[in-house]
């Protein structure tokens, strides 16, 4: 009797030691979650909730860098007034630009370039006024009289120099996978937010190429994507039957959508008035080509390429009505993120299980 009780006792220990491993690796498991909701919901907001950022000044006013009071966007005279000119830091068909200076505040400072543009010109201006958000480059002032517009400075420029920044020693250490995972996702929720914006169902048609789509954005100092350039962004309207063309020309390449190709091959000369218009499907087809920009070659991206091949073959449908929304786009980008930073937390938690 005595011994048989011994012997239990001595057995016990090593049945426990499973079931307490168990329950501190369930409670790791149940711990990496809550931290990863919270990691991602920092950074994106989860669907159906409003696109506005508690820290955003109201309609009409802006906040630059450490002050913590609003102020009403600047008028043509104190434009005139207060900010000065420093170098002319790009210039395009509607637009030329220059870094300039508001009160020891860097910003930037965009002027017409081309008067027969001005229409591009003030349809930028409105959309940039009325879309004021997360999304958006803030805009600290206009001038309609003169065609100027005053915005935030973004030292690190557009995206077109994204590849030379994260090679740079200072940011290097944000050259991962993730990151660029991160990237890919603010991208998309850019296309989300245009798609579903207070004005309705917005296009992005400065993207006829990877260059040209770049161009349009800028990279933040906290390592996010803000639209930056709104001239080309008409309306669909179905309940009116109203779709868009991007432009007047024809669009040839792989890059834009079928449905912004001649459909009518090259027997026939392109004519605007025979071109069928289009949707917002255009701007998920391209979605793949930028997304595999941002992903890049680091360590770890050809898996999350892996991770996405379908969501993106879905991008890639000719009929436009079959591809997936921005929306879609999103929650599957999320949901890759989440499990690609689990598996790399816990490698071997669900051989343990």
């Amino acid at each position: 009797m005595d011994r048989r009780s011994h012997s239990a006792r001595r057995e016990l220990p090593s049945r426990e030691v499973p079931s307490i491993s168990l329950a501190l690796l369930l409670g790791a498991v149940l711990l990496l979650n809550a931290l990863l909701y919270l990691y991602l919901n920092k950074f994106y907001i989860p669907s159906g909730r409003a696109e506005s950022d508690p820290g955003l000044c109201p309609l009409g006013y802006f906040r630059l860098g450490t002050v913590k009071n609003c102020s009403p966007w600047l008028s043509c005279e104190a434009i005139n007034r207060e900010v000065r000119k420093l170098k002319r830091v790009g210039e395009g068909a509607v637009k030329k630009v220059f870094l300039s200076e508001w009160k020891e505040n860097k910003v930037v400072l965009s002027q017409l370039t081309n008067s027969e543009l001005k229409e591009d010109f003030l349809h930028g201006l409105k959309m940039l006024k009325a879309l004021q958000s997360k999304h958006v480059v803030q805009l600290l002032g206009y001038c309609e009289q003169q065609f100027t517009i005053l915005t935030e400075y973004h030292p690190l420029g557009s995206l077109r120099g994204l590849n030379q920044t994260l090679h740079m020693p200072r940011y290097k250490g944000m050259n991962t996978w993730h990151r660029r995972l991160m990237l890919a996702m603010d991208y998309v929720s850019i296309l989300r937010y245009l798609h579903s914006s207070p004005l309705g169902t917005l296009v992005m048609c400065d993207s006829n190429d990877l260059d040209k789509v770049l161009s349009q954005y800028l990279l933040s100092s906290d390592f996010h994507i803000l639209v930056n350039d709104l001239d080309a962004l008409p309306l669909v309207n179905r309940s009116a039957g109203k779709l868009v063309k991007c432009g007047h020309r024809e669009l040839q390449g792989e890059f834009v959508a079928p449905e912004q190709r001649w459909p009518y091959g090259e027997e026939m000369p392109f004519e605007d008035d025979l071109m069928p218009p289009y949707d917002e499907k255009t701007d998920i087809w391209k979605i793949p080509d930028v997304s595999n920009f941002f992903l890049g070659h680091v360590e770890g991206s050809d898996i999350v390429r892996l991770h996405l091949f379908d969501i993106h073959a879905a991008c890639k449908r000719r009929d436009p009505a079959e591809r997936p929304s921005a929306q879609e786009v999103l929650d599957t980008y999320r949901k890759v993120l989440t499990l690609l930073i689990r598996e790399a937390a816990m490698p071997g938690a669900r051989e343990m299980l």
